[in-house]
């Protein structure tokens, strides 16, 4: 079984904003992650990351929010979506 491309969506905003989501369904976990996932969300500028959730191997399931990277227990896409959104909105100021 190969990677399956789930989800792939790019927002450009007229302030220059930029989200980029693309989620793939994996036939085996990326270390150390136990799900068979692999994922990218970003929120940012060309160059500047200001948001982000990913799976990166060896790291694991992490988010990174205005130049902190911390560790981020995944649970479901439905989760791991209305939590990236929450730090998009809160970042840009929207409710």
């Amino acid at each position: 079984m190969k990677a399956e491309l789930l989800f792939n969506q790019r927002i450009e905003y007229d302030d220059g904003g930029i989200v980029e989501m693309v989620l793939w369904r994996v036939p085996l976990p990326v270390p150390p992650s136990n799900h068979c996932l692999k994922y990218s969300l970003f929120c940012g500028r060309p160059g500047v990351r200001e948001v982000g959730y990913d799976n990166e191997r060896g790291k694991g399931d992490h988010r990174h929010y205005q130049g902190v990277e911390s560790a981020y227990r995944f649970s479901t896409v439905e989760q791991l979506m209305a939590d990236f959104w929450s730090d998009v909105r809160r970042l840009r100021g929207e409710r």
